[in-house]
């Protein structure tokens, strides 16, 4: 099939609208069930390329959770601790496989922002990465293939309308791409860097050059998403996950302090007052992720005050006072950080060692390059450039 009708475009009164082949030959994608859009097959074709190139430099299933064209979260499939069962509301003695680890770390380092996301699996979708999905509210997702029970169970979610493709596996895209953007066509060739620790993590800049293979595997990790992340972007990593993505800010400073107070959220839901709350049985996922995101933010009167707390809890939780926070947080350490282009002030290193940051990758290249290391060798952060920017739009 050379192309594929869609409903519409990115807004309704946007027609007609399709995804079709240039050159004639058949589209690599395949709809199993539902009737994806536009901005699903956005999703769908930048996620699964990110996916595709984690597994290809780390050697292990990866998956990601898309939405509005840029990753809420990426992992690889490294086991979960108890902990974070606890933290994605995922029963202890539930199976999973390696697959369905990946998207739970993906989904769970922020699910604020994947409520209704669309998913990229590196793999084919397993039974257990099928029954983790079904419970989620989730748009659709991408896959080179679905084992036949996994199938059926992600085609009864939406009352039989979910979203479920497959692409060919073998697919590889002609290496010029164009755009038109106000009835004019822009071409360029396809960004087919290839990021891994030896391309990407030769040049160490500062004092500090310790950094253990596990790291490295972080920082390659927070540059693949980069590279299919809005820009500017930041993307805060920590075992084998991103944890903190600032897509498409103007100001790379707000992408800093973005993203990692996003990482900062995801530390303290590993907090005991934070797993113990005492949710109503009746309180649904979605409504305790953001229960949860208000006790641990601002303002948690919102949720936990004298006059609400009852709708979500069973008694009144106490809050979660900012001395404890910050006596968690400074205890962090080993989070690494990319950045998509080079850092043009110290600013952003003293933001993202609040974070515990103690590994950066950078492109480099700015005037104040020096004030930068110079910043990274006060805390002891070791920092490498890359050379390279990686800006997606």
């Amino acid at each position: 099939m050379n192309e594929l009708a869609l409903k519409y475009g990115c807004n309704p009164n946007q027609k007609p609208s399709r995804i079709y082949m240039e050159d004639g030959s058949d589209l690599p994608v395949t709809v199993l069930n539902g009737k994806p859009g536009y901005i699903n097959f956005l999703d769908a074709l930048n996620s699964i390329q990110l996916v595709k190139e984690l597994k290809a430099a780390c050697g292990l299933p990866a998956a990601a959770s898309f939405k509005h064209v840029s990753p809420a979260g990426a992992a690889l499939g490294l086991p979960l601790t108890d902990v974070e069962r606890k933290m994605y509301h995922i029963a202890p003695d539930m199976e999973l496989s390696p697959l369905a680890n990946a998207y739970a770390r993906a989904r769970g380092a922020d699910r604020m922002s994947s409520f209704g996301d669309w998913i990229a699996l590196s793999d084919i979708c397993d039974v257990p990465t099928a029954k983790l999905i079904q419970h989620e509210v989730s748009d659709g997702i991408i896959a080179p293939g679905y084992e036949p029970e996994a199938l059926t169970i992600l085609s009864g979610k939406k009352k039989g309308n979910y979203n479920v493709v497959a692409i060919d596996p073998a697919y590889k895209p002609a290496p010029i791409e164009h755009k038109q953007v106000y009835g004019i066509t822009f071409e360029q060739g396809r960004n087919e860097l290839v990021i891994n620790a030896d391309t990407m993590l030769n040049n160490w800049v500062t004092e500090n050059k310790d950094v253990t293979e596990e790291q490295k595997r972080d920082l390659v990790i927070a540059l693949i998403t980069l590279k299919y992340t809005q820009s500017n972007s930041v993307c805060y990593t920590y075992h084998g996950q991103t944890i903190g993505v600032g897509a498409g800010q103007q100001s790379r400073i707000h992408c800093t302090r973005l993203a990692g107070q996003k990482a900062d959220n995801w530390q303290l839901r590993h907090m005991g007052k934070v797993l113990n709350l005492p949710f109503r049985d009746d309180v649904a996922k979605p409504n305790r992720d953001n229960a949860i995101d208000v006790y641990i933010g601002d303002t948690p009167e919102d949720v936990i005050g004298d006059d609400v707390w009852a709708e979500t809890f069973t008694e009144q939780p106490a809050p979660l006072t900012a001395e404890e926070k910050k006596e968690y947080l400074s205890k962090v350490t080993g989070v690494c950080l990319g950045s998509d282009a080079f850092f043009p002030f110290g600013d952003n290193i003293e933001r993202a060692r609040r974070s515990g940051v103690t590994a950066i990758v950078q492109p480099g290249g700015s005037i104040r390059d020096q004030q930068v290391i110079d910043t990274c060798n006060k805390y002891g952060i070791a920092m490498a450039f890359c050379g390279l920017r990686l800006f997606h739009h």
